[in-house]
């Protein structure tokens, strides 16, 4: 018998075994071209498998072969060829109850990646899935599909981060999130980053990456987001759940908007292509040149529905820093005419919340929401690089949702390397003025904030709407249920400690908000 392969099945069980193991056993959906159709190679599933956007009938399985995942032209060491690749989704970890199987195709022009949709699934039901190609086996993966639309949901616990540099740290966020066992993750935003670490002390980065230059092409795109996938705890967290995923600034390039020039245009394309390549996300969000289609919901049967945000694409520039103060940029930063969705994407939002299937309306998408103002002034203006720097278009979300009267709405946001928590108003100014809504702010997985300080008294008395801020690194884990929503904000005590036994990861603050009440109650 042949010698056993190195990759051993993720979630437990058998270890793969060798293409000469492989071949006496064939599965009767398995043939001759995966063995044989193109040259040797050696375990292409070095980074593992991953799910994504579950619908009731369907998610999307995914995979990328890649046996050197670093090398420079972005195709992870594979031959110039294209691979057949088998697939098979079963009721059981063993794969002894396989409901769906096929193939597919890795190609060259998709970076050997591979996004499988099967479809007449059944809602609400966790499932095992794993691939096979020149006598390798990948890693196994759970899934599960959303409960049936409108079912009754009494449960759902879900996990979300963002921001994971992978120079800054390591990923122990995830560690923490296999121990909570989530039915679902959520990522809103720098799932790679473009440009080295600008950190002021580089000694405290614990990795390195592979090519310090900015990424442009896409070769270099493809290889990056390769570099993070390689990380065993990254790795753990795609096998474990389903993931919902929105990309932000850093996928691509930092602070870009909606304009758009010749290179800027070519730069968003191969972004765009290698964010599509390396994310479980259907074929409705293949990307066409410098355009993505990202804004999509999903339902939890009557408990959840998640509305998943692009702020960036749409956006108008944002304006000069303010700092502060008054003048043209606030002007500016108030216009009716700015938006940070596009008209297209706030009337689909502002659509779908005409009506309330579910108990929660979650708003999954990248920047703060809530004002941040330093000076209680309402004259002057900061934060360009946030809703604050949008007013018009802020105000036209919160005054549909006041007006549709959705009863349970709550803000999940990324980017700002810190965890913050907040109550949403339409006048953050008018201390009175009635609350509607919530706002959660995951910090990041590793990026880090480190000339950042934390809000002072005065700060806080001019914000009394935002009720917790904590700048270490960590996620969030959120329990809902009919009668409630919880959210634990979970850190780390040391991203830069390799050792986890030497780590500490708790909740470091934990809110609920009653349904039909809303704002933040301190646990």
């Amino acid at each position: 018998m042949g010698q056993v392969n190195r990759r051993a099945v993720l979630l437990g069980g058998a270890a793969a075994v060798s293409a000469a193991a492989l071949s006496s056993t064939l599965p009767s959906w398995a043939n001759a071209r995966t063995m044989a159709a193109a040259p040797a190679i050696h375990d292409p599933f070095q980074l593992g498998v991953a799910s994504g956007d579950p619908l009731p009938d369907s998610v999307v399985l995914w995979t990328r072969l890649a046996p050197a995942p670093l090398n420079p032209d972005g195709f992870g060491g594979m031959p110039d060829a294209s691979y057949t690749v088998d697939w098979e989704i079963a009721n059981d970890q063993a794969f002894s109850s396989v409901v769906q199987n096929g193939t597919a195709t890795a190609a060259r022009a998709s970076g050997y990646s591979v996004h499988i949709e099967p479809v007449g699934l059944q809602p609400g039901r966790e499932y095992f899935y794993r691939f096979k190609t020149s006598g390798y086996i990948s890693p196994v993966g759970r899934t599960r599909t959303a409960p049936a639309a409108g079912a009754a949901v009494s449960q759902l616990k879900y996990c979300f981060s963002s921001c994971q540099h992978w120079e800054e740290g390591w990923y122990h966020s995830y560690k923490g999130m296999l121990a909570d066992n989530p039915e679902l993750v959520l990522f809103l935003g720098d799932y790679m980053y473009e440009r080295k670490s600008g950190r002021a002390a580089a000694e405290l980065n614990p990795r390195r990456l592979a090519f310090t230059e900015d990424v442009q092409t896409l070769a270099q795109y493809r290889a990056r987001h390769a570099q993070h996938k390689t990380d065993a705890d990254l790795q753990a967290a795609h096998a474990m759940a389903p993931w919902i995923v929105v990309f932000d600034d850093h996928e691509v390039m930092n602070n870009w908007n909606g304009t758009t020039s010749p290179a800027t245009a070519e730069r968003k394309a191969n972004g765009f292509q290698a964010f599509y390549e390396n994310m479980p996300i259907r074929s409705t969000a293949k990307p066409s040149g410098s355009t993505i289609r990202l804004y999509r919901q999903f339902s939890w049967g009557n408990l959840a529905r998640f509305h998943m945000l692009d702020t960036r694409q749409y956006r108008n520039a944002q304006v000069p820093d303010p700092s502060g103060d008054a003048g043209p940029a606030c002007t500016d930063m108030r216009s009716t005419s700015r938006s940070i969705l596009g008209t297209t994407q706030e009337a689909w939002l502002l659509k779908a919340l005409e009506t309330q299937p579910a108990k929660w309306d979650f708003l999954g998408q990248q920047v703060f929401f809530a004002t941040r103002d330093g000076d209680g002034n309402k004259a002057t203006c900061e934060s360009p690089d946030s809703w604050q720097g949008y007013e018009a278009s802020r105000d036209r979300i919160a005054k549909g949702i006041v007006d549709r009267k959705v009863p349970n709405p709550i803000v999940l946001t990324g980017d700002v390397h810190r965890h913050w928590a907040a109550d949403l108003r339409r006048d953050y100014f008018n201390h009175s003025d009635p609350v509607f809504g919530s706002e959660l702010v995951t910090t990041s997985v590793t990026s880090n904030s480190d000339t950042a300080t934390d809000p002072s008294s005065t700060w806080l008395s001019n914000n009394p709407h935002i009720k917790y801020c904590r700048g270490k690194r960590g996620y969030v884990r959120v329990t809902a249920s009919q009668s409630q929503m919880r959210a634990d904000f979970m850190t780390v005590s040391d991203t830069a400690e390799y050792d986890f036994s030497k780590v500490t990861l708790a909740a470091d603050r934990s809110y609920v908000v009653e349904a039909g009440k809303p704002g933040l109650q301190r646990v």
